[in-house]
């Protein structure tokens, strides 16, 4: 029994070490930084107890910039339409199955800042989109990433790129999980292919809708490296995390903008706790 234990506390002992060097207690450094007004430089951390926090919910500037997470939520709610219409068709029998596969899921390897700047290629003027819509002969003139009211569609759509490939892959994988018995009874029954994923695929796969939605509300709330790589939040594409960036480095306010990151952990802790709520209490039914 003893040497159960030691061999025990011998395999954790690494993992658990590097989980508090590197997770808790940057953690516990951020949480203390938010209750100082350290600019980042200086040697004295002046404590300020909650002021940061009080000023950033009393300010309104710090909290309208998640009117873009809406831009970003529609999106990521578009991709799940999109995963799920190809994780149904290709779970039949069709040809070039794993080639398809293959296609949807590559975009989730390429990392997010290669990828935007190949979409910074794309979106430029005169870059690839619009040299694709001049071969049709549509003239439009828009500015992809320099006007505020497309902006944020346009980066949206980036993020659909990216991470189609992964909520695919999630709904291929449950629906795959689903036995086959239970489509030969309905083949024998006379079901149509909308019956099937309606009466079969759906609610077989709730649970994992629930999942997908507490990931893109997390995902909607820490969106930032495309849009700081491709426009730094400029022309009405500012997201909280970006903000917060720039609070630490370019004014220098490290304190308020721990007290930012703090936030921005709490509010992502809560939609996961009330997701994972719902899903206990659907499961309990």
């Amino acid at each position: 029994m003893k040497s159960k234990f030691i061999i025990l506390i011998s395999f954790l002992l690494i993992p658990v070490s590097l989980l508090l060097i590197f997770s808790y207690l940057p953690l516990a450094n951020i949480i203390y930084y938010s209750l100082t007004s350290w600019d980042g430089l200086s040697q004295t951390k002046e404590f300020v107890g909650l002021s940061n926090y009080i000023e950033v919910f009393k300010n309104p500037d710090y909290f309208t910039v998640f009117k873009t997470s809406i831009y970003y939520f529609i999106g990521g709610l578009f991709q799940m339409a999109i995963a799920l219409y190809f994780a149904t068709i290709l779970s039949f029998k069709v040809r070039f199955k794993g080639f398809f596969k293959g296609v949807f899921f590559f975009p989730n390897l390429i990392n997010s800042v290669a990828i935007s700047f190949m979409f910074l290629l794309f979106y430029r003027p005169g870059g690839t989109l619009d040299t694709s819509l001049a071969i049709f002969g549509i003239e439009h003139g828009v500015k992809w990433l320099g006007d505020p009211k497309i902006i944020n569609w346009s980066l949206a759509l980036t993020s659909i790129w990216k991470y189609t490939g992964l909520t695919f892959i999630m709904f291929f994988g449950a629906i795959q999980a689903i036995p086959t018995d239970i489509y030969e009874a309905a083949d024998i029954d006379g079901v149509n292919g909308w019956q099937k994923f309606r009466y079969i695929i759906l609610p077989n796969i709730s649970v994992l809708f629930n999942v997908n939605l507490i990931m893109l509300i997390s995902g909607v709330i820490s969106v930032f490296e495309m849009p700081y790589v491709m426009t730094g939040g400029a022309n009405g594409s500012m997201t909280f995390l970006i903000k917060t960036v720039d609070t630490a480095f370019k004014y220098s306010r490290v304190g308020m903008a721990s007290a930012m990151a703090v936030i921005a952990t709490l509010m992502i802790i809560i939609v996961t706790g009330i997701g994972m709520l719902y899903k206990k209490k659907r499961e309990g039914r």
